[in-house]
């Protein structure tokens, strides 16, 4: 079983910057993938972004590259979602999760198996 604790969610300005982190324990991380998704009001989960422990390759949705990262430090087990050019579109709950692969991403998250209890981010215009 894998726990996911996810923090730093909040209220920004648009064009400002946010950089929730998600903490990991009760397995050994090499062994996931871990991803950030967000829902909006009314909206389906979305894919962010997603990241290989072990490896280091990342995935990034068209619609947050170039403005969004995922940064991991491997000693305190922890993924960030560095969020820079923050939009209003951008207010969402943002989860964080977990699923059992290392080489493939996968995108939808039906394939993942572990979830945070997800961090309020809101964007005002």
């Amino acid at each position: 079983q894998m726990h996911l604790v996810e923090s730093g969610g909040g209220l920004v300005q648009a064009g400002g910057s946010l950089r929730p982190s998600c903490a990991a324990s009760g397995r050994d991380t090499s062994e996931f993938i871990m991803g950030w998704f967000r829902q909006a009001p009314g909206k389906e989960r979305e894919f962010v972004a997603a990241i290989s422990w072990k490896t280091g390759d990342t995935a990034i949705a068209d619609s947050v590259k170039g403005r969004f990262t995922i940064p991991i430090d491997n000693p305190k087990s922890t993924v960030y979602l560095q969020m820079n050019s923050l939009k209003p579109e951008d207010t969402a709950v943002y989860y964080c999760a977990a699923t059992l692969s290392v080489f493939f991403i996968p995108l939808e998250n039906r394939k993942y198996a572990y979830w945070g209890q997800g961090t309020q981010v809101t964007v005002s215009s």
